[in-house]
């Protein structure tokens, strides 16, 4: 194991050990933001996934509203769908629950009937120019980015939306108050057609049972009472965007007839996941695929990571760790012209690597090409001293 990742594999070691002893079981730390936008300091929850200590990963984000009550059941839930076995649903996220000062006067975009409301489009300012550089700044994030809220956290995400849609790139309205000053935002919606700038963008509607006074989820839609103006309004946003079939906002709306207002975040929050990373999902290969000379398994490594840049926005390279891998299990079914392919792509990926030239290296003794084999060993030498492969280099010079 070379010294660096040594030194790595150490220390979170030490801090796991230290973890066990303590009896603490960690899934995030508290942060601090002091904004200069909102005059105050705000408390930010933070989950960072826990990987290999010496891989450099970087993780999408997700922003979530409503911190302290939505923390921990959507940390545990990114976790389990992101580390299935064989059916990984989610790509590892950061997490971050901003907490609440005043939760009416930041969740609100207009004026209504709540005293110091009305601070949303200032909220939103804050998470631009203030949270989000800094979050980018301090953790180890990509350029994507999920924006979930419910209820009153539900209308910020809808007024982000509408007024800031290049913030995120997807966006979860867990219902929403779309009733809020005698439905504001909703009637400016509904002016929009969400096509320049929406390109890419993805919206999950969730819907509670919150019918009241013996109505259905069809004749709600006619009534006039206070008690359903709640479910209305958001069965008007879902209908609209619905009948927009020129936009080009990725829509996804769904009712739950179990859960109430209370309830449905949590499931609402799971289908969000399903349908924001469809393109999502873990690289397999059948037996035939490494034993069939015919069947082009880099092409296949291609296309999977291509998938993925195109879900992303971004330019997504293959991992350097499980490309490795693959290409070892090449070499052990004595895949060779396979196993090559694969790690001199690799190779292009990451060229300063230590690692990628030693499976090369690895894979020219297989082969018994022992000078070109000592060359690659020697290049992943000169990137990170290795006593073993300095010993092995001489044994294969003294051959």
């Amino acid at each position: 194991m070379k010294k660096i990742n040594l030194l790595y594999f150490l220390c979170f070691l030490f801090s796991y050990i230290n973890a066990q002893n303590n009896n603490d079981i960690t899934i995030g730390k508290i942060d601090n933001v002091n904004s200069k936008i909102l005059n105050e300091n705000r408390k930010i929850l933070v989950h960072v996934p826990i990987d290999n200590p010496y891989d450099k990963n970087t993780y999408p984000v997700v922003y979530l509203l409503d911190g302290d009550a939505h923390f921990y059941s959507v940390v545990g839930m990114i976790r389990q769908l992101s580390s299935v076995n064989g059916n990984t649903i989610c790509p590892k996220m950061i997490v971050v629950g901003i907490s609440n000062t005043d939760r009416t006067r930041d969740l609100s975009p207009t004026k209504g009937e709540s005293v110091n409301s009305g601070g949303g489009d200032n909220f939103i300012a804050f998470l631009e120019k203030e949270l989000i550089p800094y979050i980018d700044s301090k953790y180890p994030t990509i350029h994507y980015r999920t924006f979930i809220g419910h209820s009153l956290g539900g209308l910020t995400v809808m007024n982000s939306l509408v007024k800031k849609p290049e913030l995120f790139n997807a966006y979860v309205a867990i219902d929403p108050s779309m009733w809020w000053d005698n439905e504001n935002l909703l009637n400016k919606i509904k002016t929009i057609a969400f096509r320049d700038g929406y390109n890419n963008k993805t919206l999950f509607l969730g819907i509670a049972n919150t019918i009241r006074n013996g109505k259905d989820i069809v004749n709600v839609q006619n009534d006039t009472t206070q008690a359903n103006r709640h479910i209305r309004a958001i069965l008007k946003l879902n209908s609209y965007l619905m009948n927009n079939t020129q936009m080009e906002l990725s829509f996804k709306g769904k009712y739950y007839e179990d859960n109430d207002h209370g309830s449905v975040p949590l499931i609402a929050e799971y289908d969000a996941l399903r349908f924001i990373f469809d393109f999502y999902g873990d690289f397999k290969l059948s037996e035939n695929d490494y034993l069939n000379p015919n069947i082009d398994i880099l092409g296949k490594l291609e296309e999977h990571y291509n998938k993925l840049s195109k879900g992303f926005g971004i330019k997504i390279i293959p991992n350097e760790f499980v490309v490795n891998d693959l290409g070892k299990k090449l070499l052990r079914k004595k895949q060779f012209e396979k196993a090559y392919k694969v790690f001199q792509m690799n190779i292009n990926n990451y060229p300063n690597s230590s690692n990628t030239n030693e499976a090369m290296g690895d894979y020219y003794m297989a082969i018994g090409k022992n000078e070109k084999a000592i060359k690659s060993y020697k290049k992943a030498v000169s990137i990170s001293d290795d006593s073993f492969l300095k010993e092995k280099i001489i044994k294969l010079e003294n051959n």
